[in-house]
């Protein structure tokens, strides 16, 4: 028979962290309508035949609350990272002087910020999903013990008591992100 510690619960809890940050990572790809130099982290270029993140081919910087600022270190990427920001879902036109591109952010509207808020829930209710599949997946392989008579009827009880108690805290938290997220995308 198999008696549970706290490192039986461990690898659950690892990936429900995982899902919660990439929720993050998600929810910093959406812009609230101030410059956050995040909503770059997805943008690649084509660099010496490399899939490269802007982040290390170029400077980016935040001088004002609407305006980021992206220098590149070698002058001759320009042309590609100005491609690749039209080229993304970003929805904002680069300008280029010739020696950095200035990304100018709109005011969001009201019908923009819903749509954000839409998709910040379709973000949230993935990432609940996920959450409750580890729970699944946790409860399936204990039940494979208790069915193999490794595990007691008791042992399944604890386990599944604390699978559900991670699993409630970590849902929690994606309610406490998702609302937080909310409020930054309805203020004006």
């Amino acid at each position: 028979m198999q008696i549970l510690g706290p490192e039986s619960y461990q690898p659950y809890e690892e990936r429900m962290q995982k899902t919660i940050q990439s929720l993050h990572e998600n929810l910093n790809a959406i812009r609230a309508g101030r410059a956050n130099p995040h909503v770059l982290d997805r943008i690649t270029i084509e660099y010496y035949g490399v899939k490269t993140p802007l982040s290390q081919v170029a400077n980016i910087q935040v001088p004002e609350s609407r305006m980021i600022n992206i220098t590149p270190w070698d002058p001759t990427t320009l042309k590609l990272i100005e491609r690749a920001i039209q080229a993304s879902e970003l929805g904002i036109n680069p300008n280029n002087d010739g020696k950095m591109i200035r990304l100018m952010f709109p005011a969001l509207t009201e019908d923009r910020r819903r749509d954000l808020v839409k998709q910040v829930a379709r973000y949230g209710e993935e990432a609940k999903v996920a959450i409750r599949n580890i729970r699944r997946d946790g409860i399936d392989k204990f039940r494979g013990l208790l069915k193999n008579k490794e595990l007691t009827e008791d042992s399944m009880a604890e386990f599944e008591t604390e699978i559900q108690t991670l699993t409630d805290f970590h849902i929690a938290e994606i309610e406490r992100v998702i609302a937080e997220k909310d409020k930054d995308l309805m203020e004006i």
